[in-house]
């Protein structure tokens, strides 16, 4: 069939296969106009072939998605620069790509730190970079003095034992939190600090609260791990950061308000760059946090018998604050000095000692070392009583005892292989991954109705067949057990592939996903070798059906909408 491509201003036809996917279409087109692409370690020029809206994937055959004759595809020649860096998450497990220039190679460690805790929500004070070698990377040195290369993965190692407890503060569950906590106190404080900083960061609300009562401040600074307090002219600026300028950073409202509930003096904590959380808002661009701040800021406390402006009222209550701490230090003044340290502690120094942040798994102590099994030489009581000359009543109900026979337990293990068989069936038949296309993507793009509204959610012209039921949930089992999704599922996708071409009315992108979706099934019966012709068309007719129904469940209720308000007008 013969199609038309423009490009720049251009539009020449090209006679190909309905057969042929755009991959093919793109090696035609490069050759037939001379498009120089190039791909290196800063970026990449690529093709990209767009039609009734959508942008066309390569592994697409063009008859699939409704491209007919005389059909006209855009063709347009795009850039896209390449992370200078990359950065493996231990915590996550996740790749993080570092957008900039080359120039950034040129700058501390420090600052790539910085990059790094506004997109993983990490204080930089739990974790360190290390080089592809394993060479640990300090703040005050610059990336060029570790030979990296554009595009190298550079990977975020944590504090020993601290993964899990890491990954519950992600997650924001208090239980896991709670269950990795450290048995040392300064460690501890610590560990609070930095849990409440992550759950600012990421939203999370009820270990937020379970922290604020554990007696944490919101502009409280996170500060540095207790073994590294000796390395003060290394310390990184950013560690006089507060939970609140997290959550200032990430825009979670609801986290600003539960720190103003709790306290007040949070409006007034200034970060490294001497910010308060309301200038913080206002360079991210977080609307509603700003308002809301505002409103705070410009409020007024009122008394009984007078009122302050919220900027006084703070003012008096950090003085008083000032106040009280500066009585333990008069009181203990003439006394031995206080170090927050005492011997026997560990200290590490950057450099000097053997480091703690390789991200090692929590060693569990043992429960209770003094417990002993019991040897193999004593006698149970049953065995003592024994005697192969007499019977007594113990041993009678040991006779009794029965096992089951053993064709039952044949049986029993034979279901266990079925059983078995198909979990591994059902694992094996994973969703295809499609790059283009995520499911929870595909169930946005696509306005089907989860549950029907409606009880009875055909119309009263719809004829269903005679035991229909049967035969479809048969077949519905039968294609998820081999494609991995449910055909509800596979129709979505579908469609939500279909929705892309907006410059199609929805019938034809209907039409469009239709095709895919036997597509998927023809497809399906040749993969997994199903030789029995009639089965195979059997079962893709009834999947078919099963995917059409699906897709016209919405289409469905606004036809029972139409009749219903026809049948109101009429009969009033």
């Amino acid at each position: 069939m013969k199609i038309f491509i423009a490009f720049e201003g251009f539009c020449e036809s090209f006679d190909i296969s309905s057969d042929q996917t755009v991959q093919a279409i793109k090696l035609m087109i490069k050759d037939y106009f001379n498009i120089p692409l190039s791909e290196d370690k800063q970026g990449r020029q690529y093709l990209d072939l767009i039609y009734a809206g959508a942008i066309l994937k390569d592994s697409w055959i063009l008859a699939d998605v409704g491209i007919s004759v005389s059909s006209t595809i855009k063709c347009v020649v795009k850039e896209e620069d390449k992370p200078v860096l990359y950065i493996y998450n231990v915590v996550t497990q996740e790749k993080v790509p570092i957008e900039g220039s080359i120039s950034l190679l040129a700058t501390k460690v420090s600052l790539l730190k910085t990059l790094v805790t506004l997109k993983c929500g990490l204080p930089n004070s739990v974790y360190c970079f290390r080089t592809p070698e394993g060479r640990e990377m300090y703040d005050c040195n610059t990336l060029n003095d570790y030979q990296l290369d554009i595009g190298s993965t550079l990977r975020l190692d944590v504090w020993d034992g601290w993964k899990e407890f890491l990954t519950g503060c992600l997650l924001g569950n208090k239980h896991i939190v709670q269950r990795f906590l450290s048995d040392e106190d300064s460690v501890l404080k610590y560990q609070k600090r930095v849990a409440l900083y992550v759950a600012a960061f990421f939203g999370h609300l009820e270990l937020t609260a379970w922290i604020l009562k554990q007696g944490v401040s919101s502009y409280e600074a996170v500060g540095v791990h207790p073994y590294r307090e000796w390395c003060q002219e290394t310390h990184h600026p950013d560690i006089t950061k507060c939970p609140v300028h997290a959550a200032a950073e990430a825009g979670q409202l609801i986290i600003l308000k539960a720190f103003v509930n709790y306290s007040v003096l949070c409006l007034q904590c200034q970060n490294p760059e001497g910010k308060i959380p309301l200038n913080v808002c206002i360079k991210h661009k977080h609307k509603d946090c700003v308002q809301y701040l505002v409103t705070k800021m410009w409020s007024v406390v009122s008394y009984p018998n007078f009122s302050l402006p919220m900027k006084i009222y703070i003012k008096l209550k950090q003085w008083l604050l000032r106040a009280q701490n500066h009585i333990p230090t008069l009181k203990w003044f003439n006394q031995a000095t206080v170090f927050r340290t005492r011997v026997g502690d560990t200290v590490i120094v950057d450099g000097f000692t053997k480091t703690k942040m390789t991200s090692k798994a929590r060693i569990k102590a043992a429960g209770n070392k003094n417990y002993k099994l019991p040897n193999l030489t004593d006698q149970t009581p049953h065995e003592k009583n024994s005697c192969p000359l007499t019977v007594t009543k113990e041993n009678q109900k040991l006779i009794k005892l029965k096992l089951p026979p053993l064709d039952e337990v044949n049986k029993l293990h034979n279901k266990l292989r079925l059983h078995q068989k198909k979990n591994i069936r059902k694992k094996s038949a994973q969703p295809r991954k499609d790059g283009s296309m995520d499911q929870n993507m595909c169930l946005a793009k696509v306005p089907l109705p989860s549950i029907s509204s409606f009880r009875n959610s055909r119309p009263p012209f719809y004829y269903s067949t005679p035991n229909a039921k049967l035969l479809l949930n048969s077949s519905s089992d039968s294609f998820s057990e081999h494609h991995g999704r449910t055909p509800r599922d596979n129709a979505i996708y579908c469609l939500a592939i279909a929705s892309a071409f907006k410059e199609k009315p929805w019938l034809q992108q209907l039409g469009i996903a239709r095709t895919l979706a036997k597509k998927s099934v023809s497809n399906l019966c040749t993969d997994k070798g199903l030789v029995c012709q009639g089965t195979v068309i059997w079962e893709e007719r009834l999947c078919l059906m099963l995917l059409t129904i699906s897709m016209l469940s919405y289409s469905t209720s606004i036809l029972n909408s139409i009749y219903s308000i026809n049948i109101i007008h009429r009969y009033g």
